[in-house]
């Protein structure tokens, strides 16, 4: 027993140091310790021990939207943020191009280049008036009218005129209008200056769509590429304006356009040429017509007769017409528009009493006449429209 003891007094068996030991005996390592801790946490944070709900908060949420579900809601904002819209990034961009239904075409380039139809693929509604237009971009001087507006230089003549001399080559705008066909097949509306007979054809065979065209600087025989478009409704056909450019549209032009186009409803006729024969055979073939527009014309006495052949029409407009009709004929030959309803005369002389008699004769079925900036009136002249009962 007492070996034991002493074995157990033995200092080789040594006791294990506390907190308290190594905090009295060891003071300066923990210093170094409680002064590094403070310094450790103001260094910056390992990146892979971040969270993610800050990150998160920098993605483009709309990223999880498809194409077509942002198109919805990019539809159904203000027209006037579209713009705005369109500056957000390329994809906002592209999807706001898809929105445009409607464009007018100032550089030629971008068409020939075919930019047009990746920035725009679902255009139905085109005008490349001002894109066929020579003009440059930095005059300071502008030519306006009621059909385009222009930039000019500065040296001109009185004589000149304007847009025949600064209108792009037909070569070009065919070769234009075959690129427009084959990127735009869904067109519904095309307005085009200096066109030929086989820049319409290649749109009349891409585009089975189209139901309005509005054609400046046309003749007879670019009509024939018109009548190959089967569906087309609405037609405006601009021949001669004067000043800026001349060409001729006659009684052969009408005829052709009355035999293609026999779905007309509306139709517009500005410095054309023509006679009793081409109104007739407008009358006659396209008895769906229900508006007519007679702009500036230049057609022979004895055409007001033709509109009789016109069952149907509803609306007559005779706009900035120098005359009316001359020699209007015999009042038994003239007829009447037994569906006609409204007659508007806007900025047309008026000074011919038998001109005036004649086309009272002709609308005497008629519920509403407008007289807008007329020259030539007085009080007997309204006395002719008492046929208007």
């Amino acid at each position: 027993m007492s070996a034991l003891a002493e074995k157990a007094d033995s200092p080789l068996k040594k006791k294990p140091p506390s907190w308290s030991d190594i905090w009295l005996k060891n003071t300066k390592p923990l210093k170094h310790v409680v002064f590094t801790m403070p310094l450790q946490s103001l260094s910056p944070k390992d990146p892979k021990s971040q969270t993610l709900i800050p990150t998160f908060a920098n993605i483009d949420r709309t990223l999880l939207l498809s194409d077509e579900l942002l198109l919805q809601i990019l539809s159904k904002l203000p027209h006037l943020q579209r713009n705005p819209n369109s500056l957000v990034c390329k994809r906002w961009l592209n999807l706001q191009g898809r929105l445009i239904r409607s464009l007018k075409i100032l550089d030629w380039d971008f068409l020939e280049s075919g930019r047009l139809f990746t920035r725009f693929p679902n255009l139905t509604h085109v005008d490349l008036l001002n894109g066929c237009l020579l003009s440059p971009r930095d005059s300071g001087i502008l030519l306006t009218h009621r059909l385009v507006s222009m930039q000019m230089g500065s040296g001109f003549c009185s004589n000149r005129k304007f847009l025949e001399e600064d209108l792009l080559p037909v070569e070009v705008v065919d070769k234009g209008l075959q690129a427009l066909a084959n990127g735009c097949p869904n067109l519904r509306r095309l307005v085009v200056i200096n066109a030929s007979e086989l820049g319409l054809l290649t749109v009349a065979e891409e585009c089975l769509t189209l139901q309005e065209l509005e054609l400046h600087k046309c003749n007879d025989n670019v009509l024939r590429g018109i009548a190959a478009c089967e569906n087309l409704q609405i037609v405006k056909l601009v021949a001669k304006v004067d000043g800026l450019y001349s060409s001729s549209v006659t009684d052969i032009g009408l005829t052709i356009l009355a035999q293609g186009c026999k779905r007309l409803v509306r139709l517009e006729l500005s410095g054309c040429e023509g006679s009793f024969d081409g109104i007739k055979a407008i009358g006659q073939c396209c008895l769906m017509l229900e508006e007519l527009t007679i702009c500036d014309h230049k057609m022979d006495d004895g055409w007001l007769a033709g509109l009789s052949y016109c069952e149907n029409l509803k609306t007559l407009k005779l706009l900035s017409c120098k005359r009316i009709d001359r020699s209007p004929g015999r009042d038994e030959y003239l007829g009447f528009c037994p569906a006609l309803e409204r007659l508007h005369l806007q900025k047309c002389q008026l000074r011919s009493k038998k001109s005036v008699r004649a086309l009272f004769r002709v609308c005497e079925a008629v519920r509403e006449i407008v007289i807008q900036d007329c020259w030539g009136l007085d009080n007997d002249m309204f006395r002719f429209a008492s046929v208007c009962r």
